[in-house]
């Protein structure tokens, strides 16, 4: 009995998508390096981490795990575009910088048409 004909044609589909998300994976290699350099400064200069860079380093760090998982055929689901963006997990860590909410001015006089 011979093979089905869809098993290597999906295999080497697989194989073209693992290449393209290779490519992929170097650049958000480069990307994450980034992010750690500015939240590195960020840190040094307001004594916190930002927090928009701990939710975007937390979510690059899944994408990059959905990308091996599915490189090293630990799941079939194909990373982002065709999945959702991984949603940023609450950081374990120091907790992030925050600025209050500036205070409005109190005005005493009526508005003016």
């Amino acid at each position: 009995m011979s093979e089905p004909t869809s098993a290597p044609e999906s295999l080497g589909l697989r194989v073209l998508w693992m290449l393209c998300f290779t490519l992929v994976w170097q650049l958000a290699e480069i990307l994450l390096g980034l992010t750690v350099l500015g939240q590195l400064l960020y840190r040094l200069f307001y004594g916190a981490p930002s927090a928009a860079l701990l939710g975007f380093g937390d979510s690059l760090c899944q994408y990059l795990a959905h990308i091996g998982r599915f490189g090293t055929f630990n799941s079939d689901e194909k990373p982002w575009p065709f999945a959702d963006w991984p949603i940023p997990r609450s950081p374990e860590g120091e907790p992030p910088h925050s600025v209050p909410p500036a205070p409005h001015p109190v005005r005493d006089e009526e508005p003016r048409l």
